[in-house]
């Protein structure tokens, strides 16, 4: 039975998120397509124009099809870069990992990201710096289901939020802020007391219905947040 332009769609995405065809690269044309997945051009381009329209994908008069260097653009909410943030205050900035594993994650976590049971995920806890004392701590969760590339990322060199915003789109995010009270790890790596008051954002972001990351953000002491419309 030949494909319909959905999953032709579904199975192209497939392909983008698995690292196949990484932000930048060329897709085959329309016509090869068409021949290897056994269905009409016109289903193909019925596809591709569906991921044009979701800023997945891009295309250029005679230079083709291309994975978007940053689909997240076309995200309604913008997830911002910490690296930038510390700039514009004009600190310097600095990346730390502290942790990275590779576990099947405790059941409130897994309820949480409602994924499969069984589903591998890769914990990650970093620190972020700003003219060296502690900004944010970023403890970070990622399906690797969703993101099987993130398995063989080497996270001591990019943040994960940095290799996240600029490689891995999505189509929803689930953000709050709270104050939360300094637990024992957080006040070290914070260069706080226990019990001290800190400014929390949790985000969780989906892909196609797909959870692909769920992050609890801590910043240091007196953050304050300010925002423009």
């Amino acid at each position: 039975m030949a494909k319909t332009f959905g999953e032709v769609k579904a199975d192209v995405l497939m392909r983008i998120m698995g690292g196949e065809w990484p932000p930048g690269s060329l897709i085959p044309n329309e016509q090869d397509l068409a021949v290897e997945y056994g269905v009409a051009r016109a289903t193909v381009n019925r596809a591709m124009r569906e991921l044009v329209d979701e800023g997945i994908v891009e295309r250029k008069r005679k230079a083709g099809t291309r994975v978007r260097q940053s689909p997240v653009r076309q995200a309604r909410i913008a997830i911002p870069l910490v690296r930038n943030e510390i700039i514009e205050l004009g600190s310097v900035y600095r990346y730390a990992l502290v942790r990275s594993e590779i576990l099947v994650p405790p059941d409130w976590r897994r309820a949480q990201m409602n994924l499969k049971p069984e589903t591998e995920v890769l914990h990650l806890v970093a620190l972020h710096f700003a003219d060296g004392r502690p900004y944010q701590l970023e403890d970070r969760w990622i399906n690797l289901d969703a993101t099987p590339t993130a398995r063989t990322v080497d996270f001591s060199v990019v943040s994960p939020n940095e290799w996240l915003v600029t490689q891995v789109p999505f189509s929803s995010v689930e953000i709050s802020f709270s104050a939360t009270s300094a637990d024992p790890e957080q006040a070290l790596m914070l260069c706080c007391e226990p019990r001290d008051a800190l400014f929390r954002v949790e985000r969780q972001t989906t892909w196609q219905g797909e959870t692909v990351t769920y992050v609890n953000l801590v910043y240091h002491r007196d953050h304050r947040m300010t925002t423009s419309y």
